[in-house]
């Protein structure tokens, strides 16, 4: 598919993008949450500095990332010991059954 020409607003400005149309929602979710996070510094923490607000809006959204990273991995260990476990009774009842 062509891609979509669209505008997001960042920090009182407009960046025009191309954007593929399946990724166009995630890319106005991403704009609207930026939007969000950037008023709560500015009202939480009395950051007016455009600049300084987008690091710190970065910085959060790295953090989250990395917490999401964890449990992925954390999870994926989970279930491989799982599995071992699984296939360990697996082999346990073929052998009482043989």
């Amino acid at each position: 598919m062509e891609p979509l020409s669209i505008k997001i607003k960042i920090s009182d400005r407009i960046y025009p993008m191309k954007v593929r149309p399946e990724d166009e929602t995630f890319v106005r979710a991403a704009s609207k949450i930026l939007t969000e996070r950037i008023k709560g510094y500015q009202q939480n923490l009395g950051i007016q500095d455009q600049q300084d607000l987008l690091a710190m809006v970065a910085f959060d959204c790295l953090v989250g990332y990395l917490k999401v990273q964890e449990t992925q991995e954390t999870d994926t260990t989970q279930l491989h010991k799982l599995m071992q476990t699984m296939d360990s009774w697996s082999d346990r009842m073929e052998q009482a059954l043989e």
